[in-house]
């Protein structure tokens, strides 16, 4: 029997580098596809393109991340180095490097909101770009007679807003500019808010804000978009978001910051009340000193003995007196004649309003589009008439020169056998078949004998 050899050697597989990645990179995709990991941030790069590339380490090892841009667009806050974090994404393998790395979508610190975290970055950066500094912060006008308001058209603020700068300054002017305060996009519509109505050159201030809640609903007022546009606001602007405890990035910039929107009335609008008082404080500390002044010289005069230097200074004083009492005369009738002025513009100005009230416009524009309807409808009624009349006429020529007129005076229209019109008796034979078209109805005929005249 012959020798039977057995090759028991295992059938080897060999891959290629790019086989044996692929085959790695599905094992990540299928084991790895959503993870969390936590770790520290080191080595943080932001390329031109917006995405992130870091690392995260803990006291043994390291693991490569990335970030591309349309999630780092969602993170509350940017990767940074030193920060504790967990991140939620899923393993990859890169192959040009042959290494594998974590696609990072969700970034949360770890003992440290990621809101608290994005406001403490945003503040550290816009205050070493100087925007909190106190050099550039604009003095509030002492009596403003034109204030821009925004905020949400509806709520506690605007009510609390209106009603105090009304009681302390009434005839003032109010502009409201109606925003979202939370939510998706109000960030935007805050800060496009204020810039319109900086360059309308319009209000004296403006005051920005609403009223209080969590840091999630305060965080339209804590985007960098409002910070820069109130930074480049020509007018000086109030900041007034939330309670007294509340703070917003929104506070550092603005011109001032008032705890409450209450509290941004009372100090815009100085109460009228407290501005009489403080003339009359005013006046009373003048009267006091001229007095004591007065006191004074009498003493001084009389100690020299001088009376009629007395008499002159009396005479002089007494002067300044009437002066005094004609120049505080002539400023009530002033003020009284600017009150009325006042008064007038703006009787004017609700008169104006009333004329512009778009119900009587409209109504206006209601009895012109009924009045050309009429006339529309009597032009089309004529033009009918006239229409009528014309077809009228063309149908009694029609029927004047139409054959079954003749027809029906008892004349007949007599066709051959190929249709063609018999006008000679020559053209037929005796025996031809003839169509006969009368008046009403058809005849089918047979020439017996033909006869020509």
């Amino acid at each position: 029997m012959g020798q039977i050899s057995l090759n028991l050697e295992p059938v080897r597989r060999v891959y290629s580098v790019s086989e044996l990645t692929r085959a790695i990179r599905d094992l990540f995709e299928e084991e790895f596809r959503d993870i969390w990991v936590a770790g520290e941030i080191s080595g943080t790069k932001c390329a031109a393109s917006g995405h992130y590339y870091f690392t995260l380490k803990d006291s043994e090892a390291v693991l490569a991340c990335v970030c591309y841009r349309t999630s780092a667009r969602l993170l509350r806050f940017k990767p940074q180095d030193g920060i504790a974090v967990i991140a939620r994404g899923r393993l990859d393998v890169y192959p040009p490097r042959g290494s594998y790395q974590l696609q990072v979508e969700v970034l949360e610190p770890q003992g440290y909101g990621a809101l608290q975290l994005a406001f403490e970055q945003l503040k550290k950066r816009l205050a070493a770009e100087g925007l909190f500094d106190a050099s550039r912060k604009r003095a509030l006008p002492l009596f403003p007679r034109r204030i821009g308001l925004i905020t949400s058209p509806v709520g506690a603020a605007i009510r609390d807003l209106v009603s105090i700068l009304r009681r302390r300054l009434p005839g003032i002017h109010l502009r409201l500019y109606p925003v979202p305060v939370q939510g998706e996009g109000a960030a935007e519509v805050i800060a496009q808010a204020i810039d319109f109505m900086g360059r309308s050159g319009w209000p004296d201030v403006l005051i920005v804000g609403r009223g209080g809640g969590s840091l999630e609903d305060l965080w339209a007022f804590n985007e960098e978009i409002v910070a820069r546009a109130i930074a480049a606001c020509p007018v000086p602007v109030i900041s007034a978001v939330g309670h007294e405890t509340d703070f917003t990035i929104a506070d550092f910039v603005a011109d001032l910051r008032a705890p409450t929107p209450s509290a941004a009335a009372e100090l815009v609008a100085p109460e009228r009340r407290q501005l009489a008082a403080r003339v009359e404080e005013a006046r009373r500390k003048i009267e006091q000193a001229l007095r004591y002044r007065l006191v004074r010289a009498r003493n001084q005069l009389h100690e020299r003995g001088i009376e009629r230097a007395a008499d002159v200074l009396r005479r002089t004083i007494g002067r300044h007196f009437e002066r005094l009492d004609e120049l505080e005369e002539r400023l009530r009738e002033a003020s009284r004649r600017a009150l009325e002025r006042r008064s007038l513009a703006l009787a004017a100005l609700e008169a104006r309003l009333r004329r512009q009230d778009l119900r009587l416009r409209m109504g206006e524009v209601r009895r012109r589009l009924e009045g050309l309807r009429a006339a529309m409808g009597e032009r089309m009624k004529l033009r009918l008439v006239s229409a009528r009349g014309r077809l009228e006429r063309l149908g009694a020529i029609l029927a004047q020169l139409s054959p079954l007129a003749i027809l029906e005076r008892g004349y007949a229209i007599v066709q051959d056998r190929d249709g063609r019109i018999v006008r000679d008796a020559a053209t037929v034979a005796a025996g031809d078949p003839l169509a006969v078209r009368l008046h009403r109805g058809r005849l089918k005929a047979v020439v017996t004998h033909t006869r020509r005249d």
